[in-house]
């Protein structure tokens, strides 16, 4: 009877990528694609390697997020006119107003509430088969998913600095925009 070699995986620092995919270490380089596989979670908990969802996957489903909740607020942006008083030609002059913070509410709650209790999920991700979870690999909290998304909507509706933020995803290590850097998470492959 033959004796098979002892189990390291055990003591090891990282769990192991899939059968032949990658090296060791937190950071696996293949040719799929870079492994991340998230440090220990402290009480012995380890789990599968996980692998950063793609640049292109995470255009097309923030893509259609944006297409979902420009339909599901567009009921709440409307245009008026007000009145206001003009001191040069001491009259009352009409201006369109565009009126869109209860839009943007709607859009805010769309991707904090379903990314803080849909495993990590909006409908863009979910069919794209892509997940947020913390920087340990778990999924993410109800607060880590609302700094997520107030960064990322302070970001957007500063001027450029959304672009910025999305830019970020193709220059970090692990695809981090700056929401994600600053609430602590990563975009995975579900």
């Amino acid at each position: 009877m033959g004796s098979s070699p002892p189990d390291d995986s055990a003591s090891a620092p990282w769990p192991a990528p899939p059968p032949g995919q990658g090296a060791g270490g937190p950071e696996h380089e293949t040719e799929h694609g870079p492994w991340y596989a998230p440090p220990p979670a402290g009480r012995g908990e380890t789990g599968p390697p996980l692998r950063l969802g793609g640049r292109w996957r995470r255009l097309f489903a923030g893509i259609l997020d944006i297409v979902i909740v420009g339909i599901v607020s567009s009921p709440f942006t409307y245009r008026t006119v007000d009145s206001v008083w003009n001191p040069e030609r001491g009259v009352f002059v009409q201006i369109p107003v565009q009126h869109t913070l209860l839009a943007s509410l709607v859009g805010f709650l769309y991707y904090w509430l379903l990314t803080a209790f849909w495993n990590g999920q909006t409908l863009g991700k979910r069919l794209f088969g892509l997940r947020v979870v913390d920087a340990g690999g778990r999924p993410v909290g109800v607060g880590q998913a609302a700094i997520r998304e107030l960064v990322a909507w302070v970001l957007y509706a500063t001027c450029c600095l959304g672009w910025v933020n999305l830019a970020f995803i193709l220059f970090t290590r692990r695809k981090q925009a700056i929401h994600d850097m600053a609430a602590k998470t990563l975009v995975v492959d579900t």
